[in-house]
């Protein structure tokens, strides 16, 4: 006991030479159980100001919870996941706003991807426009893309969901994904000078690497423009786009032309099933690993992660092309099922974004001038509670790899509705130049400078 108070000193004492840039011998904050990286290489990471790549990574409704469940669930309480073991870890807080400009504590996916997308915050639903005004903000994909680098978006959601649209469109609403969809959006139709809908905002703005779901979305017909009478995957083609719709087709993608992956009518089928919370709970189960759901020849998150990094890298070698890229990866269906107090789905969707963190963290270790951050947009509901506890919500036990009993708990809504997220901060980690911004406790609204600062985006 006396010692851990000497401990806490030391590792505050070593962050703080860190942020000062520097070196801390490895001892200094390192205990015995440590599986981060070395303060000393660290330090020397954060201490290279520039950066050539970042690959952001989203688990959608990703709280600390959420993370606890999959760990004690997938590795165990003493294990750790490929997430934990960034060398910078710090929190940030996730509010939106309403139209005046004042704190809206819980955010919804659009406004909070909103924050790091342009640095701004805005009003639940919107995607990248400004919370009184309605007018579009510049993203750091615009921003990355102006400067040359190569730009990609990979999901596991529809590909106009938030988190996705949020990078390379501006709606009033997020519900208008498709050409069919703008009713909630009359200002954005290409019919009244708009942009029009997510979906033909996203392949007009050329990203380099689009992989998700939501085909039935690109397979509406454009009504209005140039384009009108085509199916906004059809104007991808016209674009230039390579358009795949399984593993085997993403397999043999080639760079020099955009890819367009379309591997669900709507969101990605989650890899992992099982019984939802129930009220009064649930007998201990096991979840199912392979969800009888999700159609063979559906590449996993990692897998698209691998293919997106190995098109950008090809098109950065490209004939006059700027050095770089920014890819943004998310893990979606950690929210899904969060929703729908389904504790095996959640945990499954945080395993599989944690495979593509792996990945990651696996390249940057080739190529040590890249920023790799890991975060979450916004709380969730999921909490794990004693085995004797008797929550007036809904709860489900599960038996952990470990061969022990977990209790999860739903309660942040009446059982029958949709659990909602919570207002909490939510960690964001980090690598590589520029990762030490993340220490402490920030706002989601500076990731977006972390970004900017670190690709030097003009």
């Amino acid at each position: 006991m006396g010692s851990r108070p000497y401990r806490r000193r030391l590792a505050w004492s070593a962050a703080a030479l860190l942020v000062a840039g520097v070196a801390v011998p490895a001892t200094a904050a390192a205990g015995p159980d440590d599986t981060s990286d070395a303060p000393s290489q660290i330090a020397a990471q954060s201490g290279k100001q520039k950066a050539k790549n970042v690959i952001l990574l989203i688990g959608d409704g990703m709280g600390d919870s959420e993370i606890t469940l999959a760990r004690d669930y997938t590795v165990g309480a003493a294990g750790r996941l490929n997430m934990d073991k960034f060398p910078m870890t710090g929190t940030y807080t996730t509010y939106s706003v309403d139209k005046n400009g004042k704190p809206d504590y819980v955010t919804d996916s659009a406004a909070s991807g909103t924050g790091w997308a342009t640095g701004q915050k805005t009003v639940n639903g919107r995607i990248s426009k400004t919370p009184g005004t309605d007018k579009p903000m510049t993203t750091i994909l615009e921003l990355a893309q102006r400067n040359g680098l190569a730009t990609g978006s990979v999901t596991t959601a529809e590909l106009t969901d938030a988190t996705p649209a949020v990078l390379a469109s501006h709606a009033t609403d997020r519900s208008c994904a498709g050409p069919a969809d703008m009713k909630a959006c009359p200002n954005d139709t290409i019919a009244k000078g708009g942009p029009g809908s997510i979906a033909e905002q996203s392949v007009n703005h050329k990203v380099d690497v689009l992989l998700g779901g939501g085909k039935a979305r690109f397979d509406q017909k454009i009504t209005e423009g140039r384009h009108k009478g085509l199916t906004v995957t059809e104007q991808a083609k016209k674009l230039g786009y390579q358009v795949v719709t399984d593993d085997k087709g993403l397999k043999n993608a080639r760079a020099g032309k955009p890819v367009l992956g379309l591997f669900a009518p709507g969101n990605v089928p989650v890899e992992w099933t099982g019984k939802a919370a129930a009220q009064g709970g649930t007998e201990p189960q096991r979840c199912v690993t392979n969800n009888p759901e999700r159609k063979a020849g559906t590449p996993s998150l990692d897998e698209q992660t691998r293919k997106a990094l190995q098109l950008l890298e090809a098109k950065q070698s490209g004939k006059g092309k700027k050095p770089g890229f920014f890819l943004q990866v998310e893990g979606a269906s950690i929210d899904k099922r969060d929703h729908a107090a389904d504790p095996c789905g959640q945990i499954g969707e945080t395993a599989a974004l944690d495979r593509a963190v792996k990945v990651a963290r696996a390249y940057a270790a080739k190529h040590p001038d890249t920023l790799v951050v890991t975060t979450a947009d916004h709380g969730h509901t999921s909490q794990i509670v004693p085995l004797e506890a008797t929550p007036p919500g809904l709860s489900s036990t599960l038996v952990t790899d470990e061969g022990q009993q977990l209790k999860v708990n739903y309660s942040t809504n009446t059982p029958g509705e949709a659990q909602e997220h919570t207002g909490t901060q939510v960690r964001i980690a980090a690598q590589g130049p520029q990762a030490h911004r993340v220490l402490g406790v920030t706002d989601q609204t500076q990731l977006f400078g972390t970004i900017r600062t670190a690709l030097s985006l003009r």
